[in-house]
């Protein structure tokens, strides 16, 4: 059995290896260009890890883990277009260093990519991971209007918000682990235990996103710590904090959260003050532990060694990155 590290490097030689044709350049080279960037490549690495608790054969299943990582990437292209995002993993986003259009279009040939990736599978898997991934890939679309939708409704309430978050990334961890068991050989309720252990562990990983964002270590983290505190985002911080107050603290916590007239360094200080006071900290660490949880009871009912996966999971809830 290969350890993550070894399949991690599987999945960086093969996106290394990848051949791309010369024209039209600017179709092509943003393809290049945002899978040259890097990542945690987790989705492919969790489809390539659920397929070897089935088969030894690890090279059957790269082409199925990169039609995961092609679509992951396709779905970054079209968000940052979306949240007018400039960077990306340190680098200018490929709208920024294109254009809206490219960035577009180049995404469209990444999702077209995938499902060839994906059809490569042999004719007795095809079908029913075809179908997981088309019902992953349509609630991922649900899930990113979800959160757009959250950007104008003036109230959001913890329940909504984590459906939008299992849907915008959780199910597509979930999909990778079902679909490299299916064509690793396991059973039906086999790969739906290992899409359950998926889809937790991707919500606890968005809620630990969250909470980097207010707690975490600038250096560690790689982003400006309260990032989503200067934007306005409606994170599980924000709407447990407004749960847990009310009258005119809460209206002040509003009023605070949505203005952009302050200075930003003053506006993130006095809400982590407020969240400080609410021991919001505790109140999301015991969330992600519940979900954590979830994902460890599933994955209990897999037999086979599964230590690289308890691995995995305990890496993305210690994380601090």
């Amino acid at each position: 059995m290969k350890s993550i590290d070894e399949l991690r490097t599987l999945v960086e030689q093969e996106i290394y290896d990848l051949k791309y044709p010369h024209t039209p350049a600017d179709l092509y080279l943003p393809i290049e260009y945002i899978l040259s960037l890097g990542g945690k490549r987790m989705r492919p690495i969790l489809l390539l890890l659920a397929y070897q608790l089935f088969d030894d054969d690890i090279n059957k299943a790269i082409k199925p883990s990169m039609s995961i990582e092609f679509f992951h990437n396709f779905t970054l292209l079209h968000d940052d277009i979306m949240d007018k995002a400039p960077l990306r993993r340190g680098k200018a986003t490929v709208h920024t260093k294109w254009n809206n259009n490219i960035a577009i279009l180049s995404g469209d040939a990444m999702l077209v990519k995938s499902y060839q990736y994906l059809s490569d599978l042999p004719s007795k898997h095809l079908s029913k991971c075809l179908d997981i991934f088309n019902k992953m890939a349509l609630k991922v679309c649900e899930g990113q209007q979800f959160d757009m939708d959250f950007e104008i409704q003036a109230e959001v309430n913890m329940e909504s918000y984590l459906k939008m978050v299992e849907y915008k990334t959780a199910v597509l961890l979930g999909a990778a682990l079902q679909i490299g068991a299916i064509i690793g050989g396991a059973n039906e309720k086999q790969a739906k235990s290992l899409y359950d252990f998926g889809r937790n562990i991707g919500i606890a990983f968005q809620l630990k996103d969250d909470l980097l964002d207010v707690f975490g270590d600038k250096k560690s983290f790689g982003k400006q710590i309260g990032g989503d505190i200067i934007s306005g985002k409606k994170t599980c911080l924000y709407l447990k904090a407004l749960s847990l107050s009310e009258g005119k603290e809460k209206m002040d916590l509003v009023n605070l959260y949505t203005s952009f007239e302050l200075n930003t360094t003053e506006k993130v200080e006095r809400v982590k003050s407020i969240y400080g006071s609410m021991n919001l900290k505790e109140h999301i660490d015991s969330l992600i532990d519940n979900y954590y949880s979830k994902a460890m009871k599933s994955l209990k009912k897999i037999n086979g060694n599964v230590s690289q996966l308890e691995l995995f999971a305990s890496l993305l809830k210690k994380r601090e990155s």
